[in-house]
This record gives C-alpha cells, structure tokens and sequence, in this order.
C-alpha cells in the first residue's frame, strides 16, 4: 500500500485515495469538524440555541466509524434529556455517516446567574421559594418532595423550612427525634444540617421541642432565620428550596431582602378561596420593589382518586383554578397533584409520596421536580442575573 496521492473533504469526510496494485480506494474518516457541524444542528429547544453555540458538547472522540462525546445540559432534571440524545445520535447518523456508531455521553452543570459578589450562601447556585397566599395547601408537601425530587435526578439539593410558628418538615422527613450538630469552618461555629433523603435540611423544629410553641414577633422571627442562612453549613447545592410559611410577610420580605432568590413556585388548590389568596402571593413578587421571578404555578389536591379505583378522578374543590391562574398572569402550569391517601399517610410517617413505589403520586412529583429545574434554566439564561433586594423605605 503506497502512501496517500491525494486528500481531501467530501462532505465532511476526509477521502483518502490509495494506490494499491494499480487501483484507487475511497477510505472515509469521520472527521471532529464534522462531527461538530452536525451537532450544530441541533437545537436546545428550552434555550433556543445549538448545542455547539450554547458550548454544551464536549469531548468529542473518534475511531473508525466509532463517535462519542458528552453533552453537558443544564440541569440532571431536564425533561428532555432523552429527546436531546435521541436528535444527537440522529444529527450524526444523517449528516455523518449513517453506519457510525454513536455513543452520547449525558451528563450536567447546573446553572446559576447570580450578580451579588457570593457572600451569603457562596456555594448554592439556585434559590427556590415555595409560596402560597394561604394555609392548607399543602405547601410543605411539595417543597419536601420537590427537593427530594430534584435530588433522585441527580442535584445536589437543601432544604430550609421558614415556617419559624409551624414547621412541619421534620415530621415529613422522618427527623422529629434528631437534632444537628455543631462544626468549626474557619474559626466559626457553624449548625450542620440533617440529612436524608439525599438532601440536607434545617428548621427550627430540628432546634426545640414538638410540643414548644413558638412565640416570637417578627423581628425574632427574621432574625432567626438569617441565622439558618448565615450560620448553617450548607456548603455546596445546586438547588436550595425554602418552604416559606403562608401569606405575605415579614417572612417573605426577610429573605428576599437576605438571599439572591433564582425564582418563587406558588402552590395553590383548586379553590377559588385558594386561588384568591394565591394571586396575592402572585402580586407579591411581582411588585416593582421586589420582582423575583415566578417559576410557575403547581395545582396541588386537583383531584381525589381513591386506591381501589385508580383511574378515578373527583374534582372536590373544583377543577382548573391554578391553571386558569397561571393563564391569567402568564406564567408557566407547573402540574397537577392529587389527593390520595398514600400522600398524606407518607407525610405522616416521615416518608414523603416521590420516596413512594405508588406510580400516580411518585410520577406527579417527579415531573414537577423536572418542569421546575427546566424553568430554573431558562429563567438563568434569559432574565437578569440574581440578586437580593433592595427595598427602599
């Protein structure tokens, strides 16, 4: 075999021509340029740009008609996940070469667009507020298993329970009997928060005793919490999700003013009542002086479905409220949560419904989980970057 005579592209191949006996034969290579332009093809369709422009594939690697590379997506949550690999592997196939063998390597790096200089909570890339204009809503119960939610994709997830006069997460997370313990970060006592689930969490219902109430005025209440803010471990997350106590407060003021907050998912019924103190939370965070983006609205009890009829959907506070809501003001419908049993039985016992095998409520949260992370995502790459607010008095 004689050395090459010629080389050049043919769509995007290098053809080698070799003299052998007397003969030419066409040898195609696949090529890293045309690897690249085919993947430049191919749209993330939450961000609007290729893969190649938004700077997502990585590692490409060649052999013979053998192709991998990595693509880093925004999130371990994303929803679509499968799709993107599915419209790689066939960029290459028809711009390429359609016998390549392509191995799509999936992996993520969650984003974060925040302005302030890091000093309050450095390590956490998102802030997620869990907001409702009401009590009884069930407000808990999705913060609990959104975090654990986003965790079981692959976060790394914490979770802060603001409800100073009513915290419940230790009762869900099974931690009603323990209590954190203390840790020196550079010269500084600092609370290491409890784990489980593979999320870290902090209340000050982890702090006192059940039966203690707690009778605070607002300032003590604020203060406590720029405690858990300041002087909790968290370390390094990708998403911290507070569960804030119901209506408009002192509270909410408080940690937007104290954290760059990424975005506020409002849980609300069906109810009108609901839904009517729900769009005050709405009009909260969208007020001039605060505007912290709304990541969506979750419609939580939608319907009663009974274990022995599955397929059985009664409506018993009415039908489509937070979905009108979210039509309403234009934001995204983040889902519908059913009311089961196993959900409140769960809470009860300290196993929160996504730890569940029963499909319909596991599946609920999960692809909330899912929608949440992915509107986290455009939010960082289309809105200004993240900061605290600075109320005027």
């Amino acid at each position: 075999m004689y050395p090459p005579t010629n080389c050049y592209k043919v769509s995007g191949f290098n053809v080698l021509l070799r003299g052998t006996q007397g003969t030419l034969t066409k040898v195609y290579m696949i090529t890293k340029e045309a690897v690249i332009e085919a993947l430049s093809q191919v749209q993330e369709p939450d961000l609007g740009k290729d893969l190649v422009t938004l700077n997502m594939v990585k590692d490409i690697a060649i052999d013979g008609k053998n192709v991998s590379f990595t693509v880093i997506l925004t999130t371990p949550a994303c929803p679509l996940k499968e799709m993107i690999e599915k419209a790689c592997v066939n960029a290459i196939r028809l711009l390429v070469d359609k016998e390549a063998v392509v191995t799509v390597h999936m992996t993520s790096n969650v984003t974060n667009n925040r302005k302030d200089n890091k000093t309050v909570l450095p390590g956490v890339r998102n802030i997620i507020m869990v907001a409702s204009g009401k009590g009884g809503v069930g407000k808990s119960t999705v913060a609990v298993n959104l975090a654990i939610g986003l965790a079981q994709e692959g976060a790394a997830v914490g979770l802060l329970d603001a409800d100073i006069y009513g915290p419940s997460v230790p009762i869900m997370l099974g931690l009603r009997d323990e209590r954190p313990k203390m840790t020196e970060v550079n010269g500084k006592g600092m609370i290491v928060p409890l784990e489980r689930y593979g999320i870290k969490a902090m209340s000050i219902g982890m702090l006192i005793d059940e039966k203690q109430a707690v009778i605070w005025r607002g300032p003590m209440a604020s203060s406590a919490l720029k405690q858990f803010i300041s002087e909790v471990y968290w370390q390094d997350l990708d998403y911290l999700v507070i569960d804030l106590p119901p209506g408009t407060g002192d509270v909410h003021l408080t940690m937007v003013q104290t954290v760059p907050v990424t975005g506020v998912v409002i849980v609300s019924t069906p109810q009108a009542v609901a839904a009517a103190d729900a769009r005050k939370a709405i009009m909260m965070f969208k007020q001039q002086q605060i505007n912290v983006p709304i990541l969506g609205i979750v419609e939580n009890m939608a319907y009663f479905t009974p274990r022995e009829l599955p397929d059985n959907k009664y409506y018993i506070f009415g039908q489509g409220g937070a979905r009108k809501m979210a039509e309403q003001f234009d934001l995204p419908f983040l889902g519908e949560i059913p009311l089961v049993q196993s959900i409140r039985e769960g809470g009860d016992r300290g196993v929160p419904a996504v730890m569940d095998d029963e499909p319909i409520t596991k599946d609920a949260f999960v692809n909330l989980a899912k929608r949440v992370a992915q509107n986290i995502a455009i939010r960082n790459a289309s809105l200004e970057p993240t900061k605290v607010v600075q109320m005027q008095p």
